[in-house]
């Protein structure tokens, strides 16, 4: 196989443990999937399933902190033919930024009080452009505000964080971003703390530039609204582990795994008539240091009875139950069908 022929990005047996006092915690334990550029995939899970820390492991973002508490990193990350866990710092840091980028959940913490928003974009660009002068680089935070959609953007260019609204931080954080056109966008819960009209203008901005740019992008989320808008594949999360993987379309039409049909049970729909209430997935998330054994969601699932007590000692692997569409469950795949068929889907 070529180096063309290679997933832009492939992720590989990733493991990201941290130990702690209390033991060790186990955020991804074994997480592989291919994106290819001009690709979106949308990670979802619950909180404290590992969306993000899988995330910050790709941008090389975990190698600080003490050597007790630094985390435990292993398996493989292949960016463009590059492997980054075995990668040094300072290659990593490299190609942070350059070649691949990322839009934080609060922009107001991810970028500094105490520096104009223009002159971090402006940071951002000449460490990656060592004979670009200022001016050159003012010029190009500017285009890059204005390409965002910031308003005045000569003028917003002086501004502090604080000044901007939240939909322009986040706007601005985008901006940060792709200012060294990066072939690799992650946006980790890009649209939280927005309001409903501002998150759907972030989603359309990512979208368009995506098409722009022709990046491979990989949205983190709690939410399926957001996937379905944004994402060609989508990869669920759970207990630091991914439990179905697939095309977006596949998912949304015939999910395989409970957890996914919890999570789309709990998503409200516009499309059709409410008859009854929305219905959450029971239970808590569990703990990353203690995982229940088996399968970690047989706690939370209504099906782990049928599945003649696997579900409590065995674990399940990711296999394949339909072309490109991968799920851990050990019920048979003709007994999700029709469960799936008969009780989950009349409800969505």
């Amino acid at each position: 196989m070529s180096t063309s022929d290679k997933p832009f990005l492939s992720v590989r047996d990733l493991k990201v443990h941290f130990p702690t006092d209390d033991g060790l915690v186990k955020s991804v334990n074994g997480l592989s999937f291919d994106l290819e550029r001009g690709r979106t995939l949308g990670i979802v899970g619950e909180s404290g399933s590992g969306k993000s820390v899988t995330s910050l492991s790709i941008m090389g973002l975990h190698r600080t902190g003490s050597k007790r508490g630094a985390p435990r990193i292993s398996g493989e990350i292949w960016l463009d033919g590059e492997e980054l866990v075995a990668a040094g710092p300072d290659r990593v840091r490299k190609l942070r930024g350059q070649k691949m980028a990322m839009i934080f959940q609060d922009p107001l913490t991810a970028m500094h009080p105490y520096y104009t928003v223009g002159a971090q974009i402006v940071e951002g660009y000449r460490a990656h452009h060592p004979g670009a002068s200022k001016k050159q680089a003012r010029t190009r935070a500017i285009e890059m505000l204005d390409r965002v959609g910031i308003p005045q953007p000569d003028k917003r260019v002086d501004n502090y964080p604080h000044e901007f609204s939240g939909g322009m931080r986040q706007r601005a954080m985008i901006a940060m971003a792709l200012v060294n056109d990066p072939a690799l966008l992650i946006a980790d819960e890009p649209t939280t703390a927005l309001d409903v009209t501002v998150q759907a203008q972030i989603l359309d901005l990512i979208r368009d530039l995506q098409k722009e740019f022709g990046s491979a992008v990989v949205i983190i989320t709690h939410d399926l609204g957001v996937v379905a808008e944004l994402a060609d594949d989508i990869l669920v999360m759970y207990g630091g582990k991914p439990v179905e993987r697939g095309p977006a379309d596949t998912i949304f039409e015939s999910p395989e795994h409970p957890y996914t049909w919890g999570l789309l049970g709990s998503m409200p729909r516009l499309d059709r008539e409410l008859q009854d209430r929305l219905v959450p997935v029971k239970g808590t998330p569990p703990s990353l240091i203690n995982v229940p054994s088996g399968c970690a969601f047989h706690p939370r699932c209504p099906y782990a009875e049928l599945t003649g007590g696997r579900s409590t000692t065995e674990v399940p692997v990711l296999a394949e139950a339909a072309p490109r569409h991968h799920a851990a469950c050990h019920l048979p795949i003709a007994e999700r069908h029709r469960l799936f068929t008969e009780e989950i889907a009349p409800r969505l």
